[in-house]
């Protein structure tokens, strides 16, 4: 018997209800893949009947079924990113990965450098959101595109900076050290461990609640875009920013060939002619056009950025790391809480390396006063006043000024999350 026409239409409406209600909800809970009862079948209780039997057969899709919070830690180098990641390394509920993007960015661009254009360092961001949706799904595996040498039977001893990652030097990936330390260093779990098994390193992934991954790769927020509106993540963005004034001096000691001619200008007094002045100009715009996209906040970021100062989260650190947790919806253990009191104590000795995190927290956010000549904290001023009036530091009119007025460089502000 063939159906009316008003039955065919009743189904046909029925139908766009369920795909509607479907694409609503699938961001939330799992996705079945249920069939739509026929048309052409006057039978419709008999085929709804049929269609719930055989949607408790189908295999379920996931969209991020267990609500994982995916973290990324968005910021530039010398910013402070590094302390920052440990707040998370140290979670025990959080699996954290080091710069993977390092693998990206050094098989397509090996000689990319802080002074080379924009053009070119974009050119890595489509792999780079590749890798992040990989890793966020904890498919460590694709890493192995980016690995040289590749990896064999899903092993390596080629991860950059794998010692960063408490998860990668624990159980199951390594059972040499069983429970780590706070205080392991990165050389003992790389000496011990041995190479990394991919496999063991995705199940441990799996394991663990959360994924938090840090960066310095990425130049602004809006191109995360997709990875944010993507519904099988539920990505969050913790974007870092710190005193330009203070990542250029941190740079200069740190990249000493790289950053030669600002230490010739700092040493001499005299600028030299070939100055490549965008090592500081493009930190700058990248802050700038970043910041302006989160504080204008746009609909697709809504309860997804929260923006940090170094020089706060410094001067404070219990405090925000506390505030960042709460922006997150991860509750902060103890953990957390034990490492940010043994790590934010230490005096210069204490810091071992130039990747150290151990310090006088408060003392070094500052210490660029000291190690930057007036000439070129000025103009430093100069060339990046937006966005030091953007993000409330204040600049400073004289040598005399610069060395006496410390912390009130930095103006109260409160960036909060947009929610």
């Amino acid at each position: 018997m063939q159906c009316s026409w008003k039955a065919v239409l009743l189904l046909a409406l029925a139908s766009i209800a369920i795909q509607y209600t479907a694409i609503r909800t699938f961001t939330a809970k799992s996705f079945h893949s249920c069939p739509i009862p026929n048309p052409m079948n006057c039978s419709v209780s008999q085929d709804t009947d049929a269609a719930d039997r055989l949607c408790d057969e189908s295999p379920t899709f996931s969209y991020n079924l267990s609500r994982k919070t995916h973290v990324l830690i968005l910021a530039t180098t010398r910013s402070g990113s590094s302390f920052v990641g440990q707040l998370f390394n140290q979670h025990f509920d959080v699996f954290y990965l080091f710069e993977p993007l390092y693998h990206v960015q050094y098989t397509l661009i090996p000689k990319l450098t802080q002074s080379k254009s924009t053009t070119d360092r974009r050119v890595m961001l489509g792999a780079s959101r590749d890798l992040l949706r990989s890793l966020y799904d904890c498919d460590l595996y694709f890493l192995e595109n980016y690995i040289k040498p590749q990896p064999v039977n899903h092993t390596t001893d080629r991860l950059f900076r794998r010692g960063a990652s408490k998860a990668l030097c624990s159980p199951p990936v390594c059972e040499a050290l069983g429970g780590v330390d706070l205080h392991l260093e990165e050389g003992d779990c790389v000496k011990k461990c041995g190479t990394l098994n991919l496999t063991l390193a995705t199940e441990s992934c799996r394991e663990h609640g959360h994924v938090a991954i840090k960066t310095v790769r990425v130049p602004e927020v809006s191109d995360l875009r997709a990875l944010v509106e993507d519904p099988r993540l539920n990505l969050k963005v913790i974007q870092l920013v710190r005193d330009p004034r203070g990542i250029l001096a941190s740079r200069s000691e740190t990249f000493r060939d790289t950053y030669r001619l600002w230490r010739i200008w700092d040493g001499t007094g005299r600028k030299p002619y070939n100055l490549d002045v965008t090592q500081l100009t493009t930190v700058c715009d990248d802050f700038w056009n970043s910041v302006s996209t989160g504080l204008n906040r746009p609909p697709w970021l809504k309860g997804k950025y929260m923006l940090v100062r170094y020089e706060d989260l410094a001067r404070n650190p219990m405090k925000k790391t506390e505030e960042i947790y709460d922006f997150l919806g991860i509750p902060m253990d103890s953990n957390v809480e034990r490492w940010i009191q043994n790590n934010t104590r230490g005096d210069r000795s204490s810091s071992k390396h130039k990747y150290g995190t151990v310090r006088n927290s408060a003392a070094t956010a500052e210490k660029w006063r000291f190690r930057l000549s007036y000439e070129i904290v000025a103009f430093t001023q100069h060339a990046c006043q937006q966005v030091l009036a953007q993000l409330g530091y204040k600049t400073a009119g004289s040598e005399e000024e610069l060395k006496n007025l410390s912390i009130s460089l930095v103006e109260e502000r409160d960036f909060l999350p947009f929610s």
